[in-house]
């Protein structure tokens, strides 16, 4: 596990690179962000924003997603994984919202996590975006950037989620969540990493393996 000085750098490191990091999921709304993250499940931003593109100008409230009804609503999510699925927690929750919270998206974690389809992590990422709060969505970048560099190993993402909230220092953990997801996303890729482009890679642990067997990573 990296030591505390080793985490101070890796961050400031990554805020030099991107001061202000921010979610690639398009969105104008809170109600447009709770519906971007849950159908970001099994997919990509990028495949979230195509189909989103198309369904916010004709339904970005509760009451207009549910006016479609779960065959329209399908159509316009029918390119991503499990829509289904995805139609029915959407419409569910966008029942609860209205029948429950004023047709609002609540900004506490217990009231998240009851809206269907909502689990830690969707909850983690909308709390982080609207209200600023210090969490930490593990998703599959950061889990891997997290065991990777030895910034915060752990088995399970709940493990590295705890890891985080001890070995980020304070002033960085507001905007943690985007810089590693962006890192994880873009330069500490799950096959053939750049870790010559990666500006953290002089505390990385998994750099520092490489580096000592002499094999260069381009």
């Amino acid at each position: 596990m990296l030591s505390k000085q080793s985490c101070q750098f890796l961050f400031a490191a990554l805020q030099k690179e991107n001061p202000h990091p921010q979610t690639e999921l398009h969105y104008t709304t809170d109600f447009e962000l709770l519906v971007a993250v849950m159908l970001s499940a099994q997919a990509t931003d990028a495949s979230v924003n195509k189909a989103t593109v198309h369904l916010f100008p004709v339904a970005n409230t509760p009451e207009a997603l549910l006016a479609l009804g779960e065959e329209q609503l399908a159509h316009f999510l029918k390119t991503l994984n499990y829509y289904r699925t995805k139609t029915r927690h959407l419409l569910a929750t966008a029942q609860r919202l209205v029948d429950h919270f004023n047709s609002r998206v609540p900004t506490t974690r217990e009231a998240l996590e009851t809206l269907p389809g909502v689990g830690r992590k969707t909850a983690n990422v909308i709390l982080n975006v609207l209200i600023g709060a210090e969490t930490f969505a593990v998703d599959t970048h950061i889990f891997r950037v997290a065991n990777r560099t030895g910034l915060a190993p752990g088995k399970t993402p709940l493990q590295v989620e705890l890891g985080l909230m001890k070995q980020v220092p304070k002033p960085f953990r507001q905007h943690a969540h985007h810089w590693l997801v962006l890192h994880g996303r873009y330069i500490c890729t799950a096959k053939r990493p750049k870790c010559e482009q990666c500006p953290i890679r002089t505390v990385c642990e998994y750099w520092t393996s490489v580096a000592e067997k002499n094999i260069y990573v381009i």
